[in-house]
């Protein structure tokens, strides 16, 4: 007879074990939970099984799918590490049981009301961090033993591994298309400027906080910047979206980049804290004839003049957006862009290497820059200084002032020379 148990439990584990092997990789996330439930109900035995997944940015399990209790995953039921008894099995990461359950065990109450008795939850983990909760539940009372445990930590194991890989790929599509959306789709047509960019996302390390802007202001000023927001994936996508918003409002106030760098400043400190972001604002003046930069830690752009070897800017930098005490004045820098020159503002993913310093990929960057169409030019640096397949994100601006050969001039007459 204990031979038979053995037998029909390991025959239990096996068959668990098979249909998330082949749900790993054909079903989607909503398809994957749901029919690991429905098998553990089935396995075990029980009325209901319940995932609750762990939201990390507000520190609460928040029901994801269900079986038997439906309605938790309707009206969103989310319940706090610690309270409840979801909230203990994730609090203390160990398997919980309950033989008799009353309301001083739970504190949902759709749980009371749909009669649950008895009820064994595990965590759900993924190298060594908190995905959420299994747990399982019978109309009748009952004692889960060692064995219901193994198996439903199994399936918690499974599940959990699922959710993290396919949560990953859910937060960089997001990041990804939330970037995208921010970024200028197309720049602006600017008489006597000549524009292009670039915008490559990182490949190992995910979706970061890189973007640029350029923007028409009522002055007739043309604001450029370029930045990175520390971190990575969809927090600092989202907050690379608050920050480029931020700074097109400020923008509208004022002429001196510095001024909307230090309102930026305080915003972060404020709104974002923690979020360390270099940038880069330019105003290009209305002759085109002058660039009014600031810098906040960011690396300096480059200058090349026709005729000219190109140059890095001799540029004032301060410390970065978010870092230390809010700065009272950041500093600006007035720069000539004579005919024909062009600037080109760029993220450090496009000169780091794990390899090497980071002096070694600026001066690269500086050998392939030379003046000439800012789409050519965009072209020819990132064949020749960009990775194949970048750690980090890249993103390019070049800012390209006209020269009078740019513009249309007469057809000559070959009969007349």
């Amino acid at each position: 007879m204990a031979d038979a148990e053995l037998m029909t439990n390991e025959e239990r584990l096996r068959r668990i074990e098979a249909i998330t092997d082949a749900a790993l990789s054909g079903l989607n996330i909503a398809e994957l939970l749901d029919e690991l439930l429905e098998r553990v109900r089935d396995l075990l035995k029980v009325d209901t099984a319940t995932i609750l997944l762990l939201d990390g940015h507000t520190g609460e399990l928040v029901a994801t799918a269900a079986k038997g209790l439906e309605e938790e995953v309707r009206r969103g039921f989310r319940i706090r590490v610690g309270r409840g008894f979801a909230g203990r099995v994730a609090a203390t990461r160990a398997p919980l049981t309950i033989y008799d359950v009353t309301a001083d065990d739970v504190v949902n109450p759709i749980l009371l009301a749909t009669g649950v008795r008895a009820l064994l939850g595990v965590p759900m983990l993924a190298n060594g961090d908190l995905v959420g909760v299994l747990h399982v539940g019978s109309l009748a009372l009952r004692r889960f033993g060692p064995d219901d445990v193994r198996l439903l930590q199994l399936v918690a194991d499974r599940a959990s591994f699922a959710s993290q890989a396919r949560a990953q790929v859910l937060d960089r599509q997001a990041a990804l298309a939330l970037q995208r959306s921010l970024l200028p789709g197309r720049l602006p047509d600017i008489p006597g400027l000549d524009l292009a960019a670039r915008y490559v996302p990182g490949h190992d390390l995910g979706i970061g906080g890189d973007w640029y802007d350029v923007f028409m202001l009522p002055s007739g000023w043309l604001g450029a910047v370029i930045g990175d927001v520390s971190g990575h994936g969809l927090p600092s996508a989202v907050v690379m979206g608050r920050i480029r918003s931020a700074l097109r409002a400020y923008a509208l106030d004022c002429d001196d980049p510095a001024e909307a760098l230090t309102s930026l400043d305080r915003k972060i400190h404020h709104f974002e804290a923690g979020a360390l972001t270099t940038a880069v604002y330019a105003l290009v003046a209305p002759d085109r004839a002058t660039v009014h930069l600031s810098s906040a830690g960011h690396l300096p752009p480059l200058l090349a003049v026709p005729g000219q070897p190109t140059q890095l800017v001799n540029l004032t930098v301060d410390r970065p957006l978010g870092v230390g005490r809010p700065l009272a004045k950041r500093r600006t820098t007035v720069l000539d862009l004579p005919p024909g020159a062009a600037l080109v503002f760029y993220t450090d993913g496009l000169v780091e290497r794990r390899s090497e310093l980071i002096d070694t990929g600026i001066e690269r960057l500086t050998s392939a820059v030379q003046a000439g169409p800012a789409e050519a030019l965009c072209d020819h640096i990132m064949a020749s200084t960009a990775e194949e397949h970048p750690n980090d994100d890249i993103a390019l601006l070049v800012i390209r002032r006209q020269p009078p050969t740019d513009e249309a001039t007469p057809a000559t007459d070959p009969g007349s020379t």
